[in-house]
């Protein structure tokens, strides 16, 4: 019987960095360090697994990835000595002293000055968010492009608008769970129901944010329920395998899922919700009590004939004369 590998998924990572034109090696590496430090200890079998794969990977990458990635172990314990000896790293030993640093010479006296008041904190005043509003809110982000979306989301953060409420902790944390299961197993249609269902959004506007092109809509929803940057890049990377593909796809939306505040996707999810609730007023307007009178059209006078059909005027004439 075959032990079951250390990195889920891993697979899948090689097939997409075997496709021509694709260099996925540097992604590769920010996941492989990602699950090792994750847990606080391994075995021999996945260590030597870790250094096999990732002293190949960093003669392979780019400066920025290989500084992450150094960045990344040099504050884990058990990175193993190779690994640290590729990084020029110095092992984590906690038994030696720390140097102190030399002593700061004191300062001499400086004159009194006088001490301004400090102005008020500036306080956002929330306002409730239409559904008209809501609903104009969310067709233009979904009709803008990558650029657009980016200063959209960057100006909400700023907004008097009413945010949704945060998710709780516990229901957040389960959702995250299966939320990675189903990227894994490139499942979106158990992706959607789970994000309805986290984020009380309408499956419509779930499936929407699931199968949108952009992936603006998706770093919304997993902002919204606290997902960390490095659960975010793996879902960009298994939800769906064409979009993973492209590195500067996954790296563009990692830089703005970095940058991305709580309080402007919490105000896009209210936005969706808005945006659901108007469509549904203007499918079910209530009719008043004078609107089948109002549309029937007014019934024309008709004269009534002289004679009545049928009936022989000559005899009619005869009888009145005699």
């Amino acid at each position: 019987m075959t032990s079951p590998p250390m990195f889920p998924g891993f697979d899948g990572l090689m097939t997409l960095s075997r496709r021509e034109g694709v260099d996925i090696r540097p992604t590769l590496l920010r996941v492989l360090t990602d699950l090792y430090v994750q847990s606080p200890t391994h075995s021999a079998d996945e260590e030597k697994q870790f250094v096999e794969l990732t002293s190949r990977l960093i003669e392979q990458v780019d400066d920025a990835t290989r500084a992450a990635v150094r960045g990344r172990l040099s504050i884990y314990p058990n990175t193993p000595r190779v690994i640290l000896d590729q990084l020029a790293l110095r092992p984590n030993t906690s038994d030696k002293p720390l140097p102190l640093a030399p002593a700061i010479a004191p300062e001499a006296p400086a004159a009194p000055t006088l001490q301004q008041p400090a102005p008020p904190p500036s306080r956002i005043v929330n306002r409730t968010m239409q559904p008209q509003d809501a609903a104009e809110i969310s067709n233009l982000f979904f009709a803008a492009n990558a650029a657009e979306r980016a200063k959209m989301l960057h100006n909400l953060a700023d907004t008097p608008l009413q945010p949704s409420a945060r998710i709780p902790q516990s229901r957040a944390a389960r959702a995250m769970h299966i939320l990675e299961m189903a990227a894994f197993a490139e499942d979106r249609e158990n992706f959607a129901r789970e994000i309805s269902e986290a984020l009380m959004l309408p499956i419509a506007i779930a499936d929407q944010v699931v199968n949108d092109p952009g992936g603006e809509a998706l770093a919304c929803c997993a902002k919204a329920l606290g997902m960390s940057s490095a659960i975010f890049q793996r879902v960009l990377l298994f939800l769906n395998p064409e979009f993973g593909a492209s590195v500067n796809n996954v790296y563009r939306l990692s830089r703005m899922y970095d940058v991305l505040t709580e309080r402007a996707a919490l105000i896009m999810v209210a936005a969706w919700r808005g945006a659901h609730l108007a469509a549904t007023r203007a499918k079910f307007r209530p009719t008043l009590y004078d609107d089948e009178r109002q549309r029937a059209r007014p019934a024309m006078p008709s004269s009534r004939p002289s004679v009545q059909p049928g009936i022989d005027i000559t005899r009619i004439r005869n009888t009145s004369g005699s």
